[in-house]
């Protein structure tokens, strides 16, 4: 028989979504810093290494920080700021945050927890390929060094530099080993000179062939064909260190921070004072900063900003909320969300200098202009810092840090990624998975799943597959709907000023006018602008060396429609189930100020006050008990 409160109404515990009897209470973080690290673990990744530079390189140097700061200070805090809020204010998960807050747009948690599945199975690939040059960087020389490899062809081409190789360049030296061309001039002018038995078109180096013959194995084929052993070992390892950094909660998350966030910082500043002080590297940091204001007039230069701040703040993905709603109800995160903010956007533009001046040095040795070394996304972190790192004195021991600090950088952005996809499944089912051994079998089986979807990127035709689900999976417009819908549903449904009143009741103050005045029109206008410019200007996809053909737009169109399409299922849903309380939040939430009107304008009432689905039961009762628990963690 279900218990009943003093006023006849189920008691909360009896709710849908609540723990049943014997169920663990739900965790908090064990202190401020545990969530620092984790949010900082989460949104510092891969992206402020390998795009950002480039793209300040590519968009106007110093130029590019202008579009890129306005879309992070319109859109991007206070996108960042309401996930946050949101998942500290609820205490729930990407999805049932949004079904407290807005029943009919429980949609959107499952349109970022679409995304978040997708993050799980393909960006892990880019960890295991770090672990497999991590492991083949102990050997020396290092093995995409060389042309004398099984994998090697006859169009590579190893140029040593004079700096990692002074007793090549004596007179008298012995080029002999070069035996895979002919009439090599190293001392001519310009970047080769080739005899007419060697066509230059057809030159590739040793790197490339290393992550395109060796790695990658492609075949030219599209079919997925043989999975890689190796790599699939790699990727099993990565798996099975993420599974043991979360399995046990936030209790292990929370602890396993404190190594993964700070550690590639180091590796960062040793490879910056190394790069910094190698010739050429000012040059690189030349060609980084160099402003070109031109640029500014190009809509295609702020489209990129934008991107750049959606990908690099992690927006949309569910794992904000996630994260927040780990934290004490009184935590102040709104000063929290400004320091990672301007700490995510400062390594970003740190690690320019770190990438830029190696590439500098890079270029420099290998007499080419600068952006001819220059590439962003893979290609740098495989091909172009390899190899400069291997035109370096040590080599060995310069790539051992570059790929251990590529790999912690992925690994716990992609921990956490799947802790926001554990939430989010266990805040659905409590009652089943707040049990003791739930969490751990949980985790083991999204793990499994998701290695074993995984396995064909790490095929012949893998990369393909790759390459599609990045494009397609979180891509742009995907991000930006969902923006879209996140403010105008927090700002025109839930209420903005109701939410402020939210805010104010945990942190002691209300935050700055200007965010409500971004969730209720400027945010959503500049998604709104950006996506319509994406989807007119959407690129085609293609592979180099592989003939995709037309079903690879068609099926990266359904992987990018999947995650929208939660939206308006869920609210047919929700039209359905109840169609009477579709926008009442849930009575459980805590309101300090019910009777004031939730919108307000020009001191002109927008929206009256709404009312919650239970008016009858004791929600005071209920809020102060909380309190008291929340006080008794502290």
């Amino acid at each position: 028989m279900t218990e009943e409160n003093s006023t006849g109404v189920p008691a909360a515990d009896s709710e849908p979504g609540s723990p049943g009897e014997g169920a663990q209470p739900r965790e908090k973080w064990a202190n401020k810093l545990e969530f620092i690290l984790a949010m900082a673990g989460e949104i510092i990744g891969l992206g402020n290494i390998w795009r950002f530079p480039y793209l300040c390189f590519r968009n106007g140097g110093g130029v590019f920080f202008i579009p890129y700061f306005v879309f992070l200070f319109f859109c991007g805090i206070p996108v960042f700021f309401l996930e946050t809020a949101l998942g500290q204010y609820t205490s729930e998960g990407g999805v049932t945050a949004w079904r407290k807050i807005c029943p009919m747009f429980e949609g959107v948690g499952f349109a970022s927890q679409v995304i978040v599945m997708y993050l799980n199975i393909y960006y892990i690939v880019v960890l295991a390929w770090a672990l497999f040059y991590l492991i083949n960087s102990f050997k020396s020389p290092l093995p995409w060094s060389t042309c004398d490899n099984v994998w090697n062809t006859n169009s590579c081409h190893s140029r040593l530099g004079s700096y990692a190789n002074p007793h090549l360049f004596q007179p008298g030296a012995n080029w002999s080993f070069l035996h895979n061309l002919t009439s090599l001039d190293y001392f001519d002018s310009g970047i080769f000179s080739f005899s007419n038995e060697t066509d230059p078109g057809l030159l590739k180096t040793p790197e490339e062939e290393y992550w395109n013959y060796r790695v990658l194995r492609i075949s030219g084929h599209v079919s997925l064909g043989e999975v890689h052993w190796d790599l699939a070992l790699c990727l099993l390892a990565v798996w099975i260190i993420c599974y043991f950094c979360i399995f046990k909660g936030i209790k292990s998350t929370g602890k396993v921070v404190y190594f993964t966030a700070t550690f590639p910082y180091l590796m960062l500043i040793i490879l910056f004072f190394r790069g910094v002080t190698l010739p050429g590297a000012g040059q690189g940091l030349t060609y980084y900063l160099s402003p070109d204001f031109s640029k500014l007039a190009d809509a295609q230069v702020w489209c990129e900003a934008g991107t750049q701040v959606f990908f690099s703040y992690a927006l949309c993905q569910g794992v904000l909320t996630a994260l927040g709603s780990y934290n004490k109800y009184n935590n102040n995160c709104y000063s929290d969300c400004f320091a990672l903010c301007l700490l995510n956007s400062g390594t970003s533009i740190f690690a320019g200098f770190t990438v830029f001046s190696v590439l500098g040095f890079m270029a420099h040795e290998l007499e080419l202009p600068v952006e001819e070394v220059a590439t962003a996304g893979p290609g740098l972190a495989f091909i172009a810092y390899p190899k400069a790192l291997s035109l370096l004195p040590g080599s060995s021991f310069w790539s051992v840090l570059f790929f251990l600090m590529i790999l912690f950088l992925g690994l716990d952005t992609q921990f956490v990624c799947v802790e926001s996809l554990v939430t989010a499944v266990t805040d659905l089912f409590p009652s089943h998975l707040r049990r003791p051994r739930a969490r751990e079998i949980l985790v083991l089986v999204i793990a499994v799943v998701c290695f074993l979807l995984g396995l064909p990127l790490v095929s012949d035709g893998g990369i393909v597959l790759f390459q599609l689900i990045d494009q397609y999976g979180p891509s742009g417009i995907t991000l930006l709907i969902i923006a879209c819908v996140e403010t105008v549903v927090i700002a025109w449904v839930y209420g903005a000023d109701r939410f402020f009143d939210n805010i104010e009741d945990m942190i002691g103050h209300p935050p700055i006018p200007v965010l409500k005045y971004c969730w209720l029109f400027i945010t959503p206008l500049i998604c709104g602008l950006t996506m319509l410019y994406n989807m007119v200007h959407s690129h085609s996809f293609n592979v180099p060396g592989f003939n995709v053909g037309s079903w690879a737009p068609k099926l990266g169109s359904l992987i990018m429609v999947t995650p929208v399409l939660m939206i308006p299922i869920f609210i047919l849903v929700s039209l359905r189930r109840d169609h009477n309380n579709m926008a009442t939040p849930s009575s459980d939430l805590r309101q300090i100020r019910p009777h004031k009107p939730v919108l307000t304008l020009c001191k002109h009432v927008i929206f009256k006050a709404q009312r919650q689905q239970h008016p009858d039961r004791s929600v005071v009762g209920r809020n102060e008990k909380m309190m008291m628990e929340e006080a008794g963690r502290v």
